[in-house]
């Protein structure tokens, strides 16, 4: 059975990306957007448990929302207003529901990458 996981690394401080929240949204036709879950990852940057899993995980588009401009204002980090890098937004697809999709997230204030892990 598939899954959806994911980690923020803080590639600005060198250290997982503690606190941050995430929101998950499966995507419909057009832009239209239903909430699935939020959660807020933990001291090692990752979710407790996968954001979806099972018979939850179906073959879609999906997109994720990382509150990273709050992470790094939390931390002090001194930012521009309005922020360069506030909420990050990961749109992407689930072709094949039995695999495993990892979709980390790599940010400072200034840039953010993702890719598809495993």
């Amino acid at each position: 059975m598939g899954k959806l996981t994911t980690h923020v690394l803080d590639t600005a401080n060198g250290r997982p990306g503690a606190g941050i929240r995430i929101e998950l949204h499966a995507l419909a036709s057009g832009d239209a957007r239903r909430l699935l879950k939020t959660t807020v990852t933990n001291q090692d940057g990752r979710c407790d448990a996968p954001l979806l899993e099972g018979e939850a995980f179906v073959a879609g588009e999906y997109e994720l929302v990382f509150h990273a401009g709050d992470y790094f204002a939390a931390t002090g980090a001194a930012l521009p207003q309005p922020r360069f890098v506030d909420r990050v937004v990961l749109r992407f697809g689930v072709a094949d529901a039995d695999a495993h999709y990892h979709v980390p997230l790599l940010v400072s204030p200034w840039s953010y990458s993702t890719y598809r892990g495993s």
